[in-house]
C-alpha cells in the first residue's frame, strides 16, 4: 500500500505527493477528483504581459528555469509569481528530497507550513521536470506556497495535483538538490 505523508498546516493538512508504487492500482478517490479549474489546451497561450518564466537560483550555486503555464493554472501561477516577486521564497529550503521529487516553498521549512487555496487541476502530465503544488487531504484545496519538481515521470500524480509548469533547463541542478538546500532567489520574466 502506498503511504502518504500527512502533515498539519495552518488548520489543515498538507498531503505531499505519494511515493510511486507500481503494484498498487489507483483508488476510486484518485480517479474521481473533481476538476476545479484550468483549461484544456494543447500549448501554452499566456495572456499578453503575463509572466512565463521563473529562474530558481540556489544559495549553493546553480539554477534551473521553469516555463510557467498560466493558461493551465492561472491562479496558481499568479500566486507563485507574486510570492517570488515579493521575495517570499528567498532563503527557504527544500525540506523534501527523494529519488523522484524535490519539494520546497514551506515558510516553516518542515513540510507543515502554508495556507489553503482552491485547487486548479488540469490535463498537464507529471512527466520529468513537471512542477506542481502540494495539497491537503481535501483535493479541493492546494497549499498556497509549497511546490515540487518531479525528477522522473510521475504520472500517478496526473489530475491529483496542480501542475503549473515544467523545468526547461537546469534539470541537472534539480537532480542534485539535497535536503536543506536553500533558494537564493526566484526571478520572474
Amino acid at each position: 500500500m502506498t503511504a502518504t505523508l500527512v502533515l498539519t498546516a495552518c488548520g489543515g493538512t498538507v498531503v505531499r505527493p505519494p511515493a510511486p508504487s507500481p503494484t498498487v492500482a489507483p483508488t476510486a478517490a484518485r480517479t474521481t477528483t473533481p476538476n476545479t479549474g484550468g483549461a484544456a489546451t494543447a500549448a501554452a497561450t499566456p495572456a499578453p504581459g503575463s509572466a512565463t518564466t521563473a529562474i530558481v537560483e540556489l544559495e549553493k550555486g546553480g539554477s534551473f528555469t521553469i516555463a510557467l503555464r498560466p493558461d493551465k493554472a492561472p491562479q496558481t501561477v499568479s500566486r507563485f509569481v507574486s510570492k517570488a516577486k515579493d521575495g517570499f521564497y528567498n532563503g527557504l529550503k527544500f525540506h523534501r528530497v527523494e529519488d523522484w521529487v524535490v519539494q520546497g516553498g514551506d515558510p516553516q521549512g518542515t513540510g507543515s507550513g502554508g495556507g489553503r487555496v482552491p485547487s486548479e487541476y488540469n490535463d498537464l502530465p507529471f512527466k520529468l521536470g513537471a512542477v506542481g503544488i502540494a495539497r491537503g487531504q481535501d483535493p479541493a484545496f492546494n497549499n498556497d506556497s509549497q511546490w515540487f519538481v518531479v525528477k522522473k515521470d510521475s504520472t500517478f500524480l496526473d489530475k491529483q495535483y496542480t501542475n503549473f509548469g515544467t523545468v526547461t533547463s537546469g534539470m541537472d541542478v534539480v537532480q542534485k538538490v539535497a535536503i536543506g538546500d536553500r533558494i537564493k532567489t526566484i526571478q520572474i520574466r
